[in-house]
């Protein structure tokens, strides 16, 4: 089962987000647009609405009026003629030939009892039946709008409206459709010019906005640029590094605040360079200087160890623990030259091709003593073996400092070795089921000099020291090591190395969460024997 190590999953973004996201003045160019579209298109909308209701309006207050002003002076005329010298459609065809608009804006149509009258070139369906139909059973004046149809079917279908009223003819109880149409061709170009004029308007204003926030934006966006470079190249280690100041605004005070800091900074890295190598050469020094009265010591010990079998009791009681302080103290100094070539950068791999099974089998076997002695169980649990370049030494001292924890920590009880790799890597896990750890103490395990117990009494010894070199050995491998722990319930630590050097780990062969909390692995179960 493969697990992701040390990685935070990041949504996936498509190019078009990822352009979004990382670009100010983009986002405010696109949100300032966005607004100003909107407003002008509602605005535009609203303003060509009411525009064209406007010359609608005024079209029909118009063309009523001067249909009602014809239609009076034909009634009047009407009402003046003898219609017993002069026949009706006679006098109607002269009254229409009069009221025919001498500019042509507006044509008439009469429906006489017999015939009726239609301007030359505009045909009788321009009418609506509805219109009609009002007109037939009702007085006064109606209008509508309506298409305006020609009898010449290759003049086009204009829009207009039409005004509807009665003729009286006197002396007789006979009414007389009479209609004006009027063409609204003029009106529709009108207001397609006005509709281009706010169109064109929108889109200067658009782009002048357009243009402004790109203008504001930069001026804005160009700092914090300047500031976001600065400071990644600061956190390159370019200590020199500083911000042009110009002007006395808040950019201005930014700039002279990230120069500041950056000064700081400078010195506070400084003096800790300063500290960390006085503190590495005193470490360094104080190990060799020691190496030699303990030489001296430890050769004296020697001498008292051969004596011990004619010594009392108390005495052979002493030299017991002065030896093993002094492995301990030997321990220890070797721990810390160790750490000093670290900090140092002086510390080097010897890579070799290595069967990882049987180097943990090795390892497993040389701390079945120290099992034995506390009661405790280690079994090995392994797929098939693999070979991975790694310095063999290193390893070892991984996986003796991981034993050793767990013997102390396993409070008798059994614990596992777990062996499995992949294409990529290798990874071993050491599982205990003892006292556990605390997930605060999880972060705080690779700390130098840090125990999870200081008031418990060791059985092993320890300087403190182990986990955060065998951390160290880890990285130097461009691997992991990485722990889990749940009070009462035990820990395991995977150490997860890659096969071939260079190779960059994206995940282990071994979940760190133990294989008993989550489902069964299927694998070779090998029991070590336990020495009586």
């Amino acid at each position: 089962m493969a697990r992701q190590l040390g990685a935070r999953r990041v949504p996936h973004l498509t190019p078009a987000r990822r352009l979004w996201w990382s670009s100010l003045p983009l986002r405010m160019i696109a949100i300032t647009l966005s607004l100003a579209l909107i407003v002008l298109v509602a605005g535009g909308m609203f303003l060509m609405q009411r525009v064209g209701d406007g010359i609608l309006t005024a079209k029909r207050q118009s063309s009523v009026a001067e249909a009602t002003a014809v239609v009076n002076r034909m009634q009047t005329e009407l009402e003046g003629t003898d219609l017993r010298t002069s026949s009706l459609y006679e006098r109607l065809t002269q009254l229409a030939d009069e009221a025919a608009s001498p500019t042509g804006h507006y044509h008439i149509i009469i429906q006489g009892s017999v015939s009726g009258l239609i301007s030359a070139g505009v045909s009788a369906d321009s009418v609506p039946q509805n219109l009609v139909d009002t007109i037939a059973s009702s007085d006064g004046v109606f209008v509508t709008p309506t298409t305006l149809r020609f009898t010449d079917t290759s003049h086009e279908q204009i829009p207009g409206i039409v005004v509807g009223t009665t003729l009286w003819v006197p002396g007789q109880d006979m009414r007389i459709p009479i209609y004006f149409l009027f063409s609204l061709e003029q009106e529709v170009h009108t207001l397609a010019t006005i509709k281009g004029v706010v169109a064109l308007t929108g889109v200067l204003i658009v782009m002048g906005l357009g243009f402004t926030t790109f203008l504001a934006t930069r001026a804005v966006a160009s700092p914090i640029r300047r500031a976001s470079g600065t400071a990644r190249r600061l956190a390159d280690g370019h200590l020199d590094e500083r911000m042009p100041v110009r002007g006395t605004d808040d950019l201005a005070k930014l700039a002279t605040s990230i120069n500041e800091m950056a000064a700081q900074l400078q010195g506070r890295i400084v003096d800790l360079e300063q500290l960390s190598t006085l503190q590495q050469q005193f470490v360094s020094d104080v190990s060799h200087e020691l190496r030699t009265p303990l030489t001296t010591v430890r050769m004296a010990a020697d001498v008292i160890a051969d004596q011990m079998d004619e010594a009392d009791p108390a005495a052979q009681r002493s030299a017991h623990l002065l030896m093993t302080q002094l492995d301990r103290f030997e321990d220890m100094l070797s721990d810390l030259l160790e750490i000093s070539r670290i900090d140092a950068g002086a510390a080097t791999l010897v890579l070799e091709e290595v069967d990882i099974v049987d180097l943990v089998q090795a390892e497993v076997q040389a701390a079945q003593p120290l099992a034995t002695r506390m009661h405790t169980q280690l079994r090995v649990h392994v797929f098939s073996g693999a070979t991975a370049e790694i310095d063999a030494i290193r390893v070892r001292r991984i996986l003796r400092n991981l034993l050793s924890n767990a013997i102390e920590y396993s409070e008798c009880r059994p614990i596992d070795v777990t062996v499995g790799y992949d294409l990529h890597a290798v990874a071993v896990t050491v599982r205990d089921h003892g006292v556990g750890l605390e997930a605060w103490q999880v972060d705080k395990l690779f700390g130098r000099f840090w125990r999870a117990d200081p008031s418990r009494v060791r059985t092993v010894g320890g300087t403190g020291l182990g986990l955060a070199i065998s951390h160290d050995d880890a990285e130097l491998h461009g691997g992991r090591l990485e722990a889990w722990g749940r009070p009462g319930d035990g820990a395991q630590f995977r150490l997860t190395l890659p096969r071939r050097r260079g190779t960059e780990l994206t995940s282990s062969p071994l979940p760190l969460v133990p294989s008993d909390r989550q489902e069964p692995v299927s694998y070779t179960h090998l029991t070590l024997p336990t020495k009586a």
